[in-house]
């Protein structure tokens, strides 16, 4: 099983990164991107056999205390079989 775990800035906090990269598109001439956020990808292989509700709690742990910033992200995730 794999879960896919996606990091990104609050909707409150600024993204300068997200900014920059909007920017660089327009003036490449993608002037229809309105706006951009910048995140973080995480694929995280987990043990065989374990059970769906196990891994929903192990991941959403594994999300909230060592890949997010709770003060400034927020994550989603998804289980793949």
């Amino acid at each position: 099983m794999k879960a896919h775990v996606y990091v990104m800035p609050k909707a409150s906090v600024l993204d300068p990164q997200g900014q920059t990269i909007h920017n660089a598109l327009r003036k490449i001439g993608f002037a229809n991107v309105a706006a951009v956020r910048q995140g973080k990808y995480f694929v995280l292989s987990l043990a065989d056999g374990i059970a769906s509700s196990t891994a929903r709690a192990e991941v959403e742990r594994i999300a909230r205390d060592v890949l997010t910033n709770p003060v400034i992200e927020e994550f989603t995730y998804r289980l793949e079989e």
